[in-house]
């Protein structure tokens, strides 16, 4: 009986377990052998010969692009984390019993495809959409004025697309905060911006740092917004994996991109996690 009510935790994270192995180790494991072939399609196939040249091919040929998607992606979570944190701040402390009315206004996006949702941001930023066309015609603009295919757009519609990524985890960490610590630190001749410093945010860093994972990471592999409403200088790394995936074949290539992107991710986040103390104030908000 004693061994048996041991192995019930082993028996738990089984099928989670599975899942992870199925569908995340074992392409990964793919992802990185494929990245060690050499050879093509019309050369008789791709051959495993640990081609360690194809990292530095795609490093040398695609080192702007890399640097611009991290730079973008960058810039489109703290944006995120900007415009959601005070949003959801105020639901969590001052919505009262229409917060959940308030996170389904945050959710409703999501009820519209990404694509369709991307497409009509480049109408509204059309050169005579609704938006810059009215301006231009008050002459508010000058006619040659223009948003698409700048990094401006490309920024704005990712933000868009991936701000409930960034909203939700801040709320759900928010709304746990026991509004008891707060009142106890006003008792303490605290203001509301020391209260806020002290309390609140040391205790929201795990939601901030979820957030910055869950906006960062798909924002940085992201290819339709710079696609739909970029241009030649706002071509990003998603692209390039895509058309070397699906137009070129280059399937070598197209691996190693995706395995150095990878590292990248898990290097930045790793170092955002130490800058932000997140372990520390897991502890705090666990000890709370």
């Amino acid at each position: 009986m004693g061994v048996r009510r041991r192995l019930i935790p082993y028996y738990l994270i089984t099928p989670g377990g599975l899942y992870l192995v199925v569908f995340f180790l074992v392409p990964l494991a793919l992802m990185v052998y494929t990245s060690l072939q050499s050879g093509g399609i019309l050369s008789g196939g791709f051959t495993f010969t640990w081609e360690f040249q194809n990292y530095a091919d795609v490093l040398a040929g695609y080192q702007t692009q890399f640097i611009r998607s991290i730079a973008y992606s960058l810039i489109v979570t703290f944006a995120a984390l900007l415009l959601a944190y005070p949003m959801t701040y105020w639901i969590a402390f001052y919505a009262g019993r229409w917060k959940s009315s308030f996170l389904l206004l945050i959710l409703l996006p999501f009820f519209v495809s990404f694509i369709i949702r991307t497409v009509q941001w480049k109408f509204i930023l059309g050169d005579n959409g609704p938006v810059l066309g009215l301006l231009k015609g008050i002459g508010a603009l000058p006619d040659g004025f223009r948003v698409l295919a700048t990094p401006f757009a490309v920024i704005a519609g990712i933000t868009y697309n991936f701000l409930p990524f960034t909203a939700l985890p801040l709320y759900v960490s928010l709304e746990r905060i026991d509004k008891r610590l707060i009142e106890a630190s006003k008792d303490l001749y605290a203001t509301r911006w020391q209260a806020f410093r002290r309390v609140v945010w040391p205790l929201s860093l795990p939601g901030v740092f979820a957030a910055f994972l869950l906006t960062f990471v798909p924002a940085t592999g992201d290819y339709v917004n710079s696609q739909l409403l970029g241009g030649p200088s706002t071509t990003m790394i998603g692209q390039i994996i895509q058309t070397k995936f699906l137009t070129e074949n280059d399937y070598p290539e197209a691996a190693a991109l995706s395995v150095i992107l990878m590292v990248a991710m898990v290097i930045l986040a790793s170092i955002y996690a130490r800058i932000l103390g997140t372990e520390e104030a897991t502890r705090a908000a666990a000890a709370t």
